[in-house]
């Protein structure tokens, strides 16, 4: 195997216990080199169990893991010096600016010449889009503002990989934006694995994505993959009227085999799940005008997105625990 093909994360039934309770259960995932890799999973699914395992913070109760093609147990040191990371809820000392908290975090890597320190912070600091507020003090700094100041912080070493706890956790749209533009770009330099919440972000920017649910993996794979579960099998439809009779006509149909109600505002707007799509794209409309109760505002086949996709695969694993 060339070592262009060692996969930068690669676990192997990797478990962690804590007090009797197993809080990861065996473990298989593998992120490729040059990715985008959302790590997603309700609260308390074990991501941030897995992410203090990779990082050598805390170490595994059973199986293995590689970072680099480097145990994680006994290489923990040379896997570090690859790697950047920042936490959910990064701290500084609010009195510095940008540029003073890159070049103190710059010293810890390098020792050569002062110029060769200043060239690396201000290339990080143009890469994450803090150049024109390089120099105020960071007291002054919005939340996404911090939040690409602690991903230059952990870029400033030239990391291979780059692990991010919740990047763009309570920011505002900008802010998200911001980050996620700031992702992007990196991609080019490393690999980018990071846990989040915001599924819709996960849908923008990922090449890969992960699923673990009460610290189990339930699903992991390139997103086009996860995004084509169910493409296609369900319906929005927005009427207005007298909506009840046309409802009644819909769920009846044995093909029909969900109706959800989206929002009532004057109009209703149905999101129906369907085992027979091409029937479905001929007949609900005609069977929701039969009446003449209604009127049809809006029709079309419901595009798949990441969010459906995790609810179906979290809840379909509940149900089957149950």
């Amino acid at each position: 195997m060339s070592a262009t093909s060692i996969p930068v994360i690669e676990t192997f039934g990797l478990t962690k216990t804590f007090k009797g309770v197993q809080a990861l259960k065996p473990l298989d995932l593998k992120v490729s080199q040059n990715s985008i890799c959302g790590f997603l999973g309700p609260n308390g699914a074990g991501k941030t169990t897995t992410i203090k395992l990779l990082l050598g913070l805390s170490r595994p109760t059973g199986g293995s893991a590689r970072v680099f093609g480097k145990d994680i147990r006994h290489e923990s040191d040379e896997i570090r010096r690859r790697i950047g990371y920042l936490s959910q809820d990064p701290r500084y000392y609010e009195y510095m600016s940008a540029r003073e908290t890159l070049r103190f975090t710059a010293k810890f890597f390098y020792d050569g010449p002062r110029a060769e320190i200043e060239r690396r912070v201000a290339e990080t600091l143009d890469l994450v889009g803090l150049t024109d507020k390089a120099d105020r003090p960071i007291k002054g700094f919005s939340g996404g503002e911090r939040q690409r100041l602690g991903i230059a912080q952990a870029q400033v070493n030239y990391p291979d990989l780059l692990i991010l706890d919740e990047p763009a956790a309570s920011l505002d749209p900008i802010g998200r934006r911001d980050v996620l533009e700031v992702l992007c770009r990196l991609r080019k330099y490393c690999t980018v694995f990071y846990s989040t919440h915001i599924l819709d972000d996960v849908q923008r920017v990922s090449d890969t994505v992960v699923i673990l649910n009460k610290g189990v993996l339930v699903a992991q794979g390139p997103i086009e993959e996860l995004l084509a579960i169910g493409q296609g099998a369900a319906f929005t439809l927005t009427v207005k009227g007298d909506y009840a009779a046309a409802e009644a006509r819909l769920r009846i149909q044995p093909w029909v085999t969900g109706m959800q109600v989206m929002s009532k505002n004057g109009r209703v707007s149905w999101q129906i799940r369907v085992s027979d799509p091409d029937l479905a794209e001929e007949r609900l409309v005609p069977l929701a005008l039969a009446g003449g109760e209604v009127t049809v505002c809006e029709f079309g086949r419901k595009a798949q997105n990441l969010e459906d996709v995790f609810l179906s695969i979290v809840e379909e694993d509940n149900h089957e625990r149950e």
